[in-house]
């Protein structure tokens, strides 16, 4: 197994911070660092190559860590870093997204799209350093994870982070087990991101669904208004009008589908309950342009006309 450490002990206080830069640089890729205090910085890097991916373990004062578009105009291979926080929080930013990532929890960082990375305080990091077209062979489109938080607190993501930790001790003469380990480490990654996609699903239809309900309930609330609309609908919502036919869409039914079934029902239950409010009042009333289009509409829901409806003998 190839390893390779790394420690500011034996640098001079002076040149600490060009040795860590070139350091960083051929651990990972490269970076432009920036020291709180250049002349007292210390920090240790441990690599370990295992087969396709290494992983590698730094400790290091406060540092923030830019990956700048001119680093990434000459990259010929795509690179993702997974980067486990051990003793304090991280701050990420990446493709507009801003996060805080605590001991307990990954985060993944594209080495093709520029990123700032920074930790306030003295830390330890664990890092899987691994190809794009690798991961990508076992998580479909693995950007769709960079700059999000995945709990690592328990299940497969919790499994991974403690296998990254417990892999930082593997005895340096396990040449053939570091390869076959650093593929299980990448398979049970997979299968963490799978869970947390899987969970991610799982809120997003907890959400939709959510939406959905509200939208039907206020188009109950205002059937007889004549502002009832998709529009109407979405602002009451706080949502975009896209957005609400796509949840529709989910039920197989437009909004305005949706809108005219109920006028139809609560028009026939005013049919039944209020017998001296007469057809075009109650056409009116629930929003049709005249009683014919009304008549009309009734009879393809109901299988009669409205005044056959009143006067069933069943109501």
């Amino acid at each position: 197994m190839d390893v390779t450490a790394h420690s500011t002990d034996q640098i001079v206080p002076g040149q600490r911070s060009a040795h860590w830069g070139r350091v960083i640089t051929e651990t990972y890729f490269p970076l432009h660092l920036t020291f709180r205090d250049p002349a007292s910085f210390t920090g240790t890097l441990e690599r370990r190559q295992m087969g396709s991916v290494s992983l590698s373990r730094l400790a290091t004062m406060p540092l923030q860590y830019e990956r700048r578009p001119t680093h990434i105009s000459h990259t010929r291979e795509e690179e993702y870093l997974i980067t486990v926080p051990r003793l304090s929080p991280v701050e990420f930013r990446q493709i507009g997204r801003e996060v805080r990532c605590d001991p307990g929890g990954f985060i993944l960082e594209r080495g093709d799209e520029p990123y700032r990375f920074a930790y306030d305080t003295a830390n330890e990091l664990s890092v899987l350093k691994i190809s794009k077209k690798s991961l990508s062979e076992k998580v479909r489109d693995p950007d769709r994870f960079c700059a999000k938080i995945i709990d690592a607190r328990t299940g497969l993501p919790a499994l991974f982070t403690t296998m990254m930790k417990q892999l930082h001790s593997l005895p340096l003469s396990e040449g053939r087990a570091a390869e076959v380990l650093g593929r299980q480490m990448v398979e049970v990654l997979a299968l963490a991101l799978d869970e947390t996609a899987a969970d991610d699903q799982q809120v997003r239809t907890s959400v939709r669904a959510g939406h959905l309900r509200r939208a039907e309930q206020i188009i109950r609330k205002h059937l007889s208004s004549p502002a009832l609309s998709p529009e109407f609908v979405a602002d009451a919502c706080g949502i975009s009008k896209r957005y609400l036919h796509e949840l529709f869409g989910d039920t197989n039914q437009t909004v305005s589908q949706f809108i005219r079934d109920e006028r139809l029902i609560a028009a026939r239950e005013a049919i039944t309950s209020s017998p001296a409010l007469s057809m075009a009042e109650i056409s009116y009333r629930f929003g049709f342009c005249d009683q014919a289009q009304f008549s009309r509409l009734f009879r393809a829901k109901f299988g009669q006309a409205p005044t056959d409806w009143r006067r069933s003998p069943r109501h």
